[in-house]
């Protein structure tokens, strides 16, 4: 190991150091050239080194960096809320600004709550989130998050909130076949509501398209427009986790959209600042402001740098630079190239048990054996020995191991910048091609695998 004072993910792992970053590709300080796949953590969605981002961060740098959000306004957050607002049509009128993607969850989980209080209902202070999840590391994001590995370490101080199946077609957690099941996993909401009781619950949060807990799980139509009858029915506000899936990564501007069903209240985050500051935002609707605008008067959350100029102006010349080359309608058209590209690709290799997703959030899903779906152990590490593979041949992926109870099964997704080319697809799947053929064959000489087809 390197001398270095820094914690790192890895301990003792000696990381390649990162020296620049253009367009798709990071470079680092060996010379190495890395198609970013992954747009880092589903995060670079317009791609490293933008001349208009530094731009706009040296022009707002010239004026003012930093305002206490207690003590001023500032135009870049104003405009941005404002912004915002237009994105989404009117559907979330009020931005709440914070630095992450956990905060922008734990603080749709303080407003939800407040909401009812400002009402006068108190007694609806829990939620209901579902197992194979991930909504963040800090303790309420956590406690909301259906993610048994990274859960496990703090059970003590979390809350159990996690209760209903994941809509993961693919493996059915409750052994049914869409379209014949009657979307029982969406039915299990009302279950666990009246287990509990509508009387206690503020709300039920869910990621479009679930993310690091499975690897791009899509969920079938209908599935989200049932969530919403019962969340509306039983009184309860949806709150969709938009940290990966909005701001165009799906090939629409939220990922919600889908599903032409509009959450209460939207957490954003990642692909807002497309990596170039910490940055993430809590969207709320009319209806549930309202009680609070009439009541306190005043939200009972924020962080130091909540709503910082700097940032804000980051985070409107990202939005600007997606307009101005229409990067929501080519995630959605090139995302159907790369789907495409995946999907042959998993015809030509024996391990890839599913590709799913939409526009710029695409899964891998690694298995044994196609026809019977079963799964790795986790100690054979493949989704590890398929990123350091392509990691290897100058490809970033991501993980998402953990898909089957939180605790089992192995996944990557697929999510290179938005600008990315037909080309550069080409490109980016031959690697991984060449990656996976080269772990299934390692794991077949190792005996877990049957021998080749004739």
């Amino acid at each position: 190991m390197t001398d270095t004072h820094l914690i790192k993910p890895i301990l003792d792992y000696d990381y390649p150091t990162v020296a620049s970053g253009q367009g798709i590709y990071l470079y680092d300080t060996d010379g190495k050239t890395y198609i970013d796949g992954c747009s880092g953590a589903v995060t670079a969605s317009i791609g490293h080194g933008v001349p208009e981002i530094v731009e706009a961060m040296k022009a707002q740098a010239e004026k003012v960096s930093f305002a206490y959000r207690a003590q001023f306004a500032s135009e870049p957050a104003e405009e941005l809320a404002r912004r915002l607002s237009e994105w989404s049509e009117g559907r979330w009128n009020w931005s709440f600004f914070v630095n992450s993607g956990s905060e922008a969850t734990e603080t749709a989980m303080k407003i939800a709550i407040q909401h009812w209080q400002e009402k006068g209902r108190d007694r609806k202070n829990r939620f209901i989130s579902r197992w194979m999840s991930y909504h963040g590391i800090t303790m309420g994001a956590l406690s909301m998050s259906g993610n048994i590995l990274r859960r496990k370490r703090f059970i003590p101080l979390l809350e159990d909130y996690p209760s209903v199946s994941a809509p993961y077609c693919y493996r059915c957690p409750l052994k049914e076949a869409h379209p014949g099941c009657g979307m029982k996993c969406a039915q299990e909401l009302e279950t666990s509501i009246l287990r509990i009781g509508p009387e206690h619950i503020a709300g039920f949060i869910a990621e479009p398209i679930i993310g690091a807990s499975g690897g791009a799980v899509t969920p079938p139509e209908g599935y989200y427009q049932e969530i919403k009858r019962i969340c509306d029915k039983y009184d309860i506000l949806f709150i969709a986790d938009e940290v990966m899936t909005g701001l165009g990564r799906t090939g629409k501007k939220f990922g919600i959209e889908h599903w032409e069903v509009t959450p209460d209240i939207v957490a954003l985050g990642k692909g807002m600042s497309a990596g170039y500051t910490p940055m993430a935002a809590t969207l709320v609707s009319d209806k549930v402001m309202e009680p609070i605008l009439k009541g306190s008067k005043s939200i009972m959350a924020g962080h130091t740098y909540s709503a910082n100029p700097q940032s804000a102006a980051v985070c409107l010349a990202v939005l600007d630079y997606m307009e101005k080359h229409d990067l929501v309608r080519a995630a959605e058209v090139n995302g159907e190239y790369l789907l495409g590209k995946l999907q042959e690709m998993a015809k030509r290799l024996d391990i890839v048990g599913d590709v799913r997703g939409k526009g710029m959030l695409l899964g891998l899903e690694f298995v044994p054996d196609v026809r019977t779906k079963g799964i790795f152990p986790l100690s054979l590490g493949v989704t590890a020995r398929v990123i350091k593979r392509a990691f290897d041949k100058g490809l970033l992926v991501y993980p998402a191991s953990g898909g089957i109870d939180g605790a089992a099964g192995d996944a990557i997704i697929v999510s290179p910048p938005l600008i990315i080319t037909r080309e550069q697809i080409d490109s980016l799947v031959s690697i991984l091609e060449k990656s996976i053929f080269e772990v299934q064959e390692e794991l077949r000489a190792e005996g877990h695998l049957n021998k080749a087809a004739v």
